[in-house]
Protein backbone atom coordinates (compact mmCIF):
# COMPACT_ATOMS: atom_id res chain seq x y z
CA UNK A 1 0.00 0.00 0.00
CA UNK A 2 2.82 2.41 0.86
CA UNK A 3 4.59 1.78 -2.48
CA UNK A 4 1.39 2.41 -4.40
CA UNK A 5 0.91 5.76 -2.67
CA UNK A 6 4.53 6.68 -3.34
CA UNK A 7 4.22 5.83 -7.04
CA UNK A 8 0.92 7.70 -7.27
CA UNK A 9 2.42 10.84 -5.70
CA UNK A 10 5.45 10.60 -7.98
CA UNK A 11 3.12 10.48 -10.99
CA UNK A 12 1.31 13.61 -9.81
CA UNK A 13 4.62 15.44 -9.43
CA UNK A 14 5.68 14.44 -12.97
CA UNK A 15 2.35 15.57 -14.43
CA UNK A 16 2.51 18.87 -12.56
CA UNK A 17 6.07 19.47 -13.70
CA UNK A 18 4.97 19.17 -17.34
CA UNK A 19 2.39 21.92 -16.99
CA UNK A 20 3.07 25.54 -18.00
CA UNK A 21 4.01 27.68 -15.05
CA UNK A 22 1.60 30.34 -16.34
CA UNK A 23 -1.78 28.75 -17.21
CA UNK A 24 -2.95 32.05 -18.73
CA UNK A 25 -0.27 32.07 -21.45
CA UNK A 26 -2.00 31.67 -24.85
CA UNK A 27 -0.98 28.52 -26.69
CA UNK A 28 -1.01 27.22 -30.24
CA UNK A 29 -0.26 23.53 -30.59
CA UNK A 30 0.94 23.53 -26.97
CA UNK A 31 3.52 26.24 -27.70
CA UNK A 32 3.35 29.63 -25.92
CA UNK A 33 2.33 32.54 -28.16
CA UNK A 34 4.11 35.81 -27.56
CA UNK A 35 1.70 38.77 -27.53
CA UNK A 36 3.38 41.65 -29.35
CA UNK A 37 2.18 45.20 -28.74
CA UNK A 38 1.78 47.29 -31.86
CA UNK A 39 4.41 50.02 -32.08
CA UNK A 40 2.75 53.41 -32.41
CA UNK A 41 4.44 55.89 -34.77
CA UNK A 42 5.84 59.08 -33.31
CA UNK A 43 3.69 62.09 -34.11
CA UNK A 44 5.77 64.92 -35.60
CA UNK A 45 4.68 68.26 -34.15
CA UNK A 46 6.91 70.22 -36.53
CA UNK A 47 5.08 68.70 -39.47
CA UNK A 48 1.67 69.48 -37.95
CA UNK A 49 2.77 73.06 -37.30
CA UNK A 50 3.78 73.48 -40.94
CA UNK A 51 0.40 72.18 -42.11
CA UNK A 52 -1.28 74.86 -40.01
CA UNK A 53 1.00 77.50 -41.52
CA UNK A 54 0.14 76.23 -45.00
CA UNK A 55 -3.57 76.80 -44.30
CA UNK A 56 -3.04 80.27 -42.85
CA UNK A 57 -1.03 81.20 -45.93
CA UNK A 58 -4.20 80.85 -48.01
CA UNK A 59 -5.75 83.62 -45.93
CA UNK A 60 -9.16 83.29 -44.24
CA UNK A 61 -10.94 80.12 -45.43
CA UNK A 62 -14.45 81.59 -45.46
CA UNK A 63 -16.97 79.87 -47.75
CA UNK A 64 -17.38 81.59 -51.15
CA UNK A 65 -13.90 83.16 -50.95
CA UNK A 66 -10.84 82.53 -53.16
CA UNK A 67 -8.80 81.40 -50.17
CA UNK A 68 -11.48 78.86 -49.34
CA UNK A 69 -11.39 77.34 -52.85
CA UNK A 70 -7.61 77.23 -52.98
CA UNK A 71 -7.31 75.59 -49.57
CA UNK A 72 -9.96 72.99 -50.45
CA UNK A 73 -7.94 71.92 -53.47
CA UNK A 74 -4.78 71.73 -51.35
CA UNK A 75 -6.42 69.65 -48.62
CA UNK A 76 -7.76 67.20 -51.19
CA UNK A 77 -4.34 66.82 -52.84
CA UNK A 78 -2.58 66.36 -49.47
CA UNK A 79 -4.89 63.54 -48.44
CA UNK A 80 -4.39 61.87 -51.81
CA UNK A 81 -0.61 62.23 -51.51
CA UNK A 82 -0.80 60.23 -48.28
CA UNK A 83 -2.67 57.41 -49.99
CA UNK A 84 -6.26 58.29 -49.19
CA UNK A 85 -9.16 57.86 -51.57
CA UNK A 86 -11.01 61.16 -51.42
CA UNK A 87 -14.62 62.24 -51.72
CA UNK A 88 -15.52 65.90 -52.08
CA UNK A 89 -19.07 66.47 -50.89
CA UNK A 90 -20.23 69.76 -52.36
CA UNK A 91 -23.45 71.46 -51.40
CA UNK A 92 -25.19 74.73 -50.66
CA UNK A 93 -26.36 75.74 -47.19
CA UNK A 94 -28.09 78.81 -45.87
CA UNK A 95 -26.52 80.74 -43.01
CA UNK A 96 -28.42 82.43 -40.19
CA UNK A 97 -28.38 85.76 -42.07
CA UNK A 98 -29.58 84.32 -45.36
CA UNK A 99 -26.15 84.01 -46.98
CA UNK A 100 -25.94 81.11 -49.42
CA UNK A 101 -22.71 79.24 -48.78
CA UNK A 102 -21.05 76.90 -51.26
CA UNK A 103 -19.46 74.27 -49.04
CA UNK A 104 -17.08 71.36 -49.45
CA UNK A 105 -16.81 68.52 -46.95
CA UNK A 106 -13.48 66.85 -47.75
CA UNK A 107 -13.31 63.14 -46.96
CA UNK A 108 -10.20 60.97 -47.04
CA UNK A 109 -10.60 57.18 -46.72
CA UNK A 110 -7.59 55.11 -45.69
CA UNK A 111 -7.88 51.38 -46.47
CA UNK A 112 -11.51 51.72 -47.61
CA UNK A 113 -11.74 47.95 -48.05
CA UNK A 114 -11.55 47.43 -44.29
CA UNK A 115 -14.91 47.00 -42.57
CA UNK A 116 -13.65 47.99 -39.11
CA UNK A 117 -13.28 51.77 -39.20
CA UNK A 118 -12.59 54.86 -37.10
CA UNK A 119 -13.66 58.42 -37.90
CA UNK A 120 -11.46 61.46 -37.26
CA UNK A 121 -12.72 64.94 -38.07
CA UNK A 122 -12.16 68.68 -37.76
CA UNK A 123 -13.58 71.81 -39.38
CA UNK A 124 -11.43 73.59 -41.94
CA UNK A 125 -13.36 76.83 -42.51
CA UNK A 126 -12.69 80.04 -40.58
CA UNK A 127 -14.84 82.66 -38.89
CA UNK A 128 -16.08 85.31 -41.38
CA UNK A 129 -15.87 88.08 -38.78
CA UNK A 130 -13.73 88.90 -35.72
CA UNK A 131 -16.83 89.67 -33.71
CA UNK A 132 -15.04 89.45 -30.34
CA UNK A 133 -12.36 91.92 -31.36
CA UNK A 134 -12.32 95.67 -30.70
CA UNK A 135 -10.65 96.41 -34.05
CA UNK A 136 -11.70 95.30 -37.54
CA UNK A 137 -14.51 93.29 -36.02
CA UNK A 138 -16.23 92.95 -39.38
CA UNK A 139 -13.22 91.30 -41.07
CA UNK A 140 -12.44 87.56 -41.21
CA UNK A 141 -9.75 85.96 -39.04
CA UNK A 142 -6.73 83.76 -39.77
CA UNK A 143 -8.16 80.87 -37.78
CA UNK A 144 -4.79 79.32 -36.99
CA UNK A 145 -6.18 77.56 -33.95
CA UNK A 146 -9.92 77.66 -34.60
CA UNK A 147 -9.93 75.67 -37.81
CA UNK A 148 -6.27 75.29 -38.67
CA UNK A 149 -4.97 73.31 -35.68
CA UNK A 150 -7.34 70.35 -35.85
CA UNK A 151 -6.75 69.99 -39.58
CA UNK A 152 -2.97 70.28 -39.14
CA UNK A 153 -2.91 67.50 -36.55
CA UNK A 154 -5.07 65.24 -38.72
CA UNK A 155 -2.88 65.83 -41.77
CA UNK A 156 0.16 64.72 -39.80
CA UNK A 157 -1.72 61.64 -38.62
CA UNK A 158 -2.65 60.96 -42.25
CA UNK A 159 1.03 61.22 -43.19
CA UNK A 160 1.81 58.58 -40.57
CA UNK A 161 -0.82 56.29 -42.12
CA UNK A 162 1.11 56.47 -45.38
CA UNK A 163 4.22 55.23 -43.56
CA UNK A 164 2.59 52.56 -41.41
CA UNK A 165 -0.94 51.30 -41.92
CA UNK A 166 -3.04 50.84 -38.74
CA UNK A 167 -5.18 47.74 -38.21
CA UNK A 168 -8.39 49.73 -38.60
CA UNK A 169 -9.49 51.60 -41.66
CA UNK A 170 -9.66 55.33 -40.91
CA UNK A 171 -11.75 58.09 -42.43
CA UNK A 172 -10.71 61.72 -42.03
CA UNK A 173 -13.35 64.37 -42.67
CA UNK A 174 -12.72 68.10 -42.89
CA UNK A 175 -16.12 69.69 -42.32
CA UNK A 176 -16.98 73.05 -43.83
CA UNK A 177 -19.05 76.00 -42.56
CA UNK A 178 -18.72 75.13 -38.88
CA UNK A 179 -17.93 78.70 -37.89
CA UNK A 180 -20.61 80.68 -39.73
CA UNK A 181 -22.94 80.88 -36.72
CA UNK A 182 -24.70 83.97 -35.42
CA UNK A 183 -22.44 87.01 -35.25
CA UNK A 184 -21.98 88.59 -31.84
CA UNK A 185 -24.45 91.42 -31.34
CA UNK A 186 -26.85 89.91 -33.87
CA UNK A 187 -29.93 87.86 -33.17
CA UNK A 188 -31.27 84.95 -35.19
CA UNK A 189 -34.35 82.79 -35.13
CA UNK A 190 -32.49 80.01 -36.93
CA UNK A 191 -32.09 76.84 -34.92
CA UNK A 192 -28.76 75.02 -35.24
CA UNK A 193 -27.01 77.89 -37.02
CA UNK A 194 -23.52 76.50 -36.34
CA UNK A 195 -21.84 73.43 -37.87
CA UNK A 196 -23.63 73.68 -41.18
CA UNK A 197 -21.22 71.36 -42.98
CA UNK A 198 -21.57 68.46 -40.56
CA UNK A 199 -25.34 68.92 -40.56
CA UNK A 200 -25.35 68.73 -44.35
CA UNK A 201 -23.21 65.59 -44.21
CA UNK A 202 -25.45 63.98 -41.60
CA UNK A 203 -28.61 64.65 -43.63
CA UNK A 204 -27.02 63.67 -46.96
CA UNK A 205 -24.72 60.71 -46.22
CA UNK A 206 -22.09 60.43 -48.97
CA UNK A 207 -21.12 56.91 -47.85
CA UNK A 208 -24.07 54.45 -47.65
CA UNK A 209 -24.47 52.51 -44.40
CA UNK A 210 -21.46 54.19 -42.85
CA UNK A 211 -20.90 52.76 -39.37
CA UNK A 212 -17.44 53.38 -37.89
CA UNK A 213 -16.72 52.19 -34.36
CA UNK A 214 -16.49 55.79 -33.11
CA UNK A 215 -15.47 59.32 -34.02
CA UNK A 216 -12.99 61.84 -32.56
CA UNK A 217 -13.25 65.56 -33.27
CA UNK A 218 -10.29 67.92 -32.90
CA UNK A 219 -11.08 71.64 -32.50
CA UNK A 220 -8.80 74.39 -31.19
CA UNK A 221 -6.06 72.01 -30.07
CA UNK A 222 -2.96 74.11 -30.75
CA UNK A 223 -2.84 76.95 -28.24
CA UNK A 224 -0.13 77.20 -25.59
CA UNK A 225 -0.98 75.46 -22.30
CA UNK A 226 -4.17 74.08 -23.80
CA UNK A 227 -6.54 72.29 -21.44
CA UNK A 228 -9.01 69.69 -22.64
CA UNK A 229 -11.82 69.06 -20.15
CA UNK A 230 -14.30 66.25 -20.73
CA UNK A 231 -16.89 68.04 -22.82
CA UNK A 232 -20.58 67.57 -21.95
CA UNK A 233 -21.96 66.08 -25.19
CA UNK A 234 -18.91 63.82 -25.43
CA UNK A 235 -19.53 62.23 -22.04
CA UNK A 236 -23.29 62.12 -22.71
CA UNK A 237 -22.97 60.20 -25.98
CA UNK A 238 -19.67 58.31 -25.59
CA UNK A 239 -18.37 58.31 -22.02
CA UNK A 240 -16.35 55.11 -22.47
CA UNK A 241 -14.53 56.65 -25.41
CA UNK A 242 -13.84 59.83 -23.44
CA UNK A 243 -12.34 57.80 -20.62
CA UNK A 244 -10.29 55.75 -23.07
CA UNK A 245 -8.80 58.78 -24.81
CA UNK A 246 -8.20 60.77 -21.63
CA UNK A 247 -6.61 57.78 -19.87
CA UNK A 248 -4.36 57.27 -22.88
CA UNK A 249 -3.28 60.89 -22.86
CA UNK A 250 -2.55 60.84 -19.16
CA UNK A 251 -0.64 57.54 -19.47
CA UNK A 252 1.56 59.13 -22.13
CA UNK A 253 2.40 61.99 -19.76
CA UNK A 254 -0.07 64.62 -20.95
CA UNK A 255 -2.18 64.96 -17.81
CA UNK A 256 -1.71 68.75 -17.85
CA UNK A 257 -3.59 68.80 -21.14
CA UNK A 258 -6.16 66.04 -20.66
CA UNK A 259 -7.63 67.25 -17.39
CA UNK A 260 -10.20 65.26 -15.44
CA UNK A 261 -12.76 68.09 -15.18
CA UNK A 262 -16.15 67.25 -16.66
CA UNK A 263 -18.18 70.09 -18.14
CA UNK A 264 -21.77 70.27 -16.95
CA UNK A 265 -25.00 70.75 -18.85
CA UNK A 266 -24.75 74.53 -18.58
CA UNK A 267 -21.27 74.39 -20.15
CA UNK A 268 -22.24 72.38 -23.21
CA UNK A 269 -20.39 73.21 -26.43
CA UNK A 270 -22.10 73.05 -29.81
CA UNK A 271 -19.57 71.53 -32.20
CA UNK A 272 -19.52 69.14 -35.16
CA UNK A 273 -19.49 66.03 -32.97
CA UNK A 274 -22.98 66.89 -31.70
CA UNK A 275 -24.46 66.42 -35.17
CA UNK A 276 -22.34 63.36 -35.94
CA UNK A 277 -23.87 61.82 -32.81
CA UNK A 278 -27.45 62.97 -33.42
CA UNK A 279 -27.76 62.69 -37.20
CA UNK A 280 -25.42 59.79 -37.97
CA UNK A 281 -25.68 57.95 -34.65
CA UNK A 282 -21.90 57.56 -34.45
CA UNK A 283 -20.58 57.78 -30.86
CA UNK A 284 -18.23 60.75 -31.07
CA UNK A 285 -16.25 62.99 -28.75
CA UNK A 286 -14.67 66.43 -28.92
CA UNK A 287 -11.11 67.27 -27.90
CA UNK A 288 -11.39 71.04 -27.53
CA UNK A 289 -9.49 73.59 -25.45
CA UNK A 290 -11.70 75.33 -22.90
CA UNK A 291 -11.15 76.99 -19.53
CA UNK A 292 -13.63 75.30 -17.17
CA UNK A 293 -12.89 77.72 -14.33
CA UNK A 294 -13.69 80.86 -16.30
CA UNK A 295 -16.24 79.12 -18.54
CA UNK A 296 -14.77 80.45 -21.76
CA UNK A 297 -12.47 79.81 -24.67
CA UNK A 298 -9.11 81.56 -24.90
CA UNK A 299 -8.90 85.32 -25.32
CA UNK A 300 -7.89 84.82 -28.97
CA UNK A 301 -11.27 83.22 -29.75
CA UNK A 302 -13.02 84.89 -32.71
CA UNK A 303 -10.45 87.71 -32.77
CA UNK A 304 -7.51 88.57 -35.00
CA UNK A 305 -5.23 87.20 -32.30
CA UNK A 306 -6.08 83.72 -33.60
CA UNK A 307 -2.90 83.59 -35.68
CA UNK A 308 0.30 81.53 -35.77
CA UNK A 309 1.68 83.35 -32.72
CA UNK A 310 -0.58 81.36 -30.41
CA UNK A 311 0.19 77.93 -31.87
CA UNK A 312 2.36 75.78 -29.58
CA UNK A 313 4.06 72.62 -30.80
CA UNK A 314 3.85 70.98 -27.37
CA UNK A 315 0.06 71.13 -27.47
CA UNK A 316 0.03 69.70 -30.99
CA UNK A 317 2.26 66.84 -29.81
CA UNK A 318 0.07 66.05 -26.80
CA UNK A 319 -3.08 65.76 -28.89
CA UNK A 320 -1.54 64.12 -31.93
CA UNK A 321 0.39 61.46 -30.02
CA UNK A 322 -2.64 60.63 -27.88
CA UNK A 323 -4.99 60.21 -30.84
CA UNK A 324 -2.51 58.21 -32.89
CA UNK A 325 -1.87 55.95 -29.88
CA UNK A 326 -5.59 55.25 -29.55
CA UNK A 327 -5.85 54.38 -33.24
CA UNK A 328 -2.84 52.07 -33.48
CA UNK A 329 -3.67 50.25 -30.25
CA UNK A 330 -7.32 49.69 -31.19
CA UNK A 331 -8.17 45.98 -31.01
Amino acid sequence: MGKRITLFLLGLILVASCKDANPDTPKTDDKPVKIVRVITPQFNQDSAYQYIQNQVDFGPRVPNSKGHLACASWLNSKLQSFGAETIIQKGEVTAFNGDKLNIQNIIGQFSPEKTQRILLFAHWDTRPVADKDIKDADKPIDGANDGGSGVGVLLEIARQFSLKEPNYGVDIIFFDAEDYGTFRGRSSSMKDDWCLGSQYWGKNPPIPNYRPKYGILLDMVGEKNAQFPKEYFSTYFAKNLVDKVWNTGRRLGYSNYFISTELGYNQQITDDHRYVNILANIPSIDIISYDPNQNKFGDYHHTHADNMDIIDKNSLKAVGQTVIEVIYQEK
